[in-house]
């Protein structure tokens, strides 16, 4: 690691403080955190168990929720391991290639579960606005190229911010992320050099992906409600808006969570830094924990195949 000018040339190794202002107690919040890791792998865990066994449920909308879940598991291990390290174990330090490699699966997969709940809202529009074409359309030929089309979008998109911050970005002010993970626009800030292509860059990607689905997700669910109180039976409304309970309330406490996290970092000055990060790991941790809980609670089939795993008797 050289230095020159009070800067440093591409440091090979950087520090993660964690939660800045709250050092003192990070051992004690990383207790509530571990809880949540592990209740998340635990229900994502058992949520995939459950449709991979029952066949009743291999359909489109418990496919995508399959891929919800293992989305879920890969991005809050992506954060947690290296954060409860920080927090209990003071390892702070992390290669600059590691923390690259982690600000890209963390993106990556944000993008991804954004792909994910814009074709399950799809999925509901199809299956409420037009429910004698719902098989016709999806198919599982068309849920494998949506699952590797949401995949090859994120990676491909969000693999520029890694490769402008490794080639372009030279000379740092300093070696110390205030942050408790590889977050963007967190390494960014760190250069000593122009990093006007890397924010407009990290924009685009946000307004292009995150944007855009929150706008056609939107779009459908307006359709959907539009429809639903269309129909004559008060049975039918009411089982129509049932099923689209529990995709509403993932939408809106992912997206919630993302843009506030990300405006935050651009434009919350006046915002203190340990709000921002608390809310910023919140982001990665609370739709894992509660993903499962929301569909498991509301879906029935669901809670027939959990009873059926826990509450299974042996035959003979």
């Amino acid at each position: 690691m050289l230095k020159q000018n009070g800067t440093v040339f591409r440091p090979s190794v950087l520090t993660l403080i964690g939660i800045p202002g709250l050092e003192s107690v990070q051992f004690w919040i990383g207790i509530p955190f571990c809880t949540m890791y592990i209740i998340a792998l635990f229900g994502n865990s058992l949520l995939l168990v459950v449709i991979k066994t029952e066949r009743s449920l291999h359909e489109p909308m418990y496919i995508f929720l399959a891929m919800l879940g293992a989305t879920d598991i890969v991005l809050s291990t992506c954060i947690l391991p290296k954060m409860l390290g920080i927090f209990w174990f003071h390892l702070s330090k992390i290669y600059f290639d590691a923390c690259l490699l982690q600000m890209w699966l963390i993106h990556t997969f944000q993008c991804i579960e954004s792909g994910i709940l814009l074709a399950m809202a799809l999925d509901r529009y199809v299956a409420i606005c037009q429910p004698l074409r719902h098989a016709t359309i999806f198919t599982h030929q068309l849920l494998t190229q949506i699952g590797i089309g949401v995949t090859l979008r994120a990676a491909l998109l969000v693999a520029p911010c890694l490769i402008l911050i490794k080639c372009r970005l030279k000379f740092y002010r300093t070696t110390v992320v205030s942050h408790s993970y590889c977050e963007h626009m967190a390494i960014v800030k760190l250069a000593a050099e122009d990093v006007q292509i890397n924010k407009i860059y990290g924009l685009f990607v946000a307004f292009s992906i995150l944007g855009l689905d929150v706008i056609f997700i939107t779009f459908s669910y307006i359709r959907i409600f539009i429809s639903v109180f269309n129909l004559p039976q008060k049975e039918a409304r009411l089982k129509a808006f049932n099923t689209c309970i529990a995709h509403i309330l993932v939408f809106l406490e992912f997206y919630l969570l993302a843009f506030f996290s990300f405006f935050t970092h651009r434009f919350g000055f006046h915002i203190p830094s340990y709000i921002h990060i608390l809310l910023s790991n919140l982001y990665l941790l609370v739709p894992p924990l509660l993903n499962p809980i929301v569909y498991g609670v509301k879906t029935k089939q669901i809670r027939d195949g959990v009873f059926k795993i826990f509450y299974h008797k042996d035959p003979s």
